[in-house]
């Protein structure tokens, strides 16, 4: 019965690489190009029938989004489907040491627009254009900011190789690109729409997702994502 469950347990180990291959993109690109459900479904290793282990680690996720790290406990952790005792507590083991050790309150986590309008604020009312990426992990925490280009922007001076080059410098999961309109004006230009059409075709290619193209002016920002262009 135990070689069996040892079986099966591999089994499901085998598939979840397979799909998903969390372990290998580990390996190739560190932690940070992981999502958080990925990252809980290594510390959790496999599922059990009928409960894939990314089922498991995306309900975790979705408790750890309401709850917050603060909440986890043993006893909160084994109301979720697919978590026995063992789990629970070798979950709240790993998030106990990351609250001890390894949280940080200056990081900052994009989740809207406005989080990198802040972020960038200091660029709204330069004189110059500035287009700038900034790298996230697969948190959507910033890991670093990075102006590729100053001057008067169109696609085909804003080349997909410097605004991507970072993202596999940091090895992220993920960019937001920005830049500023120095005439104020908020809406995105006739070239603003097509070098971002054509970075998110190389994103695709190179496997780097732009999740928003923010405009800064000193009368407030654009967001490409909000405003469903992207």
């Amino acid at each position: 019965m135990l070689i069996n469950y040892y079986i099966k347990s591999m089994k499901q180990i085998n598939e979840l690489y397979k799909d998903d291959k969390p372990r290998e993109k580990m390996l190739q690109k560190g932690p940070l190009a992981l999502k958080n459900y990925e990252l809980i479904a290594l510390i959790l290793g496999s599922g059990f029938k009928g409960m894939p282990v990314l089922k498991i680690a995306k309900a975790i996720e979705k408790f750890l989004k309401k709850e917050g790290i603060e909440g986890i406990t043993v006893k909160k952790l084994l109301r979720i489907d697919g978590i026995g005792s063992a789990k629970a507590c070798q979950l709240t083991a790993a998030f106990e040491l990351a609250r001890r050790h390894y949280e940080s309150p200056e990081a900052v986590t994009i989740t809207h627009s406005r989080d990198i309008a802040e972020l960038l604020k200091s660029y709204a009312c330069k004189n110059q254009e500035h287009f700038i990426t900034v790298t996230l992990d697969g948190a959507s925490t910033v890991i670093k900011t990075r102006v590729v280009f100053i001057g008067t922007l169109n696609r085909s001076l804003v080349h997909p190789r410097e605004v991507f080059a970072p993202a596999f410098t940091d090895r992220a999961a993920s960019i937001v690109i920005a830049h500023n309109h120095p005439s104020g004006n908020i809406q995105p230009s006739l070239e603003d729409i097509e070098m971002t059409q054509k970075l998110i075709k190389a994103g695709q290619l190179l496997g780097i997702e732009i999740i928003d193209h923010v405009i800064l002016t000193k009368n407030g920002h654009y967001s490409f994502h909000g405003n469903g262009k992207l």
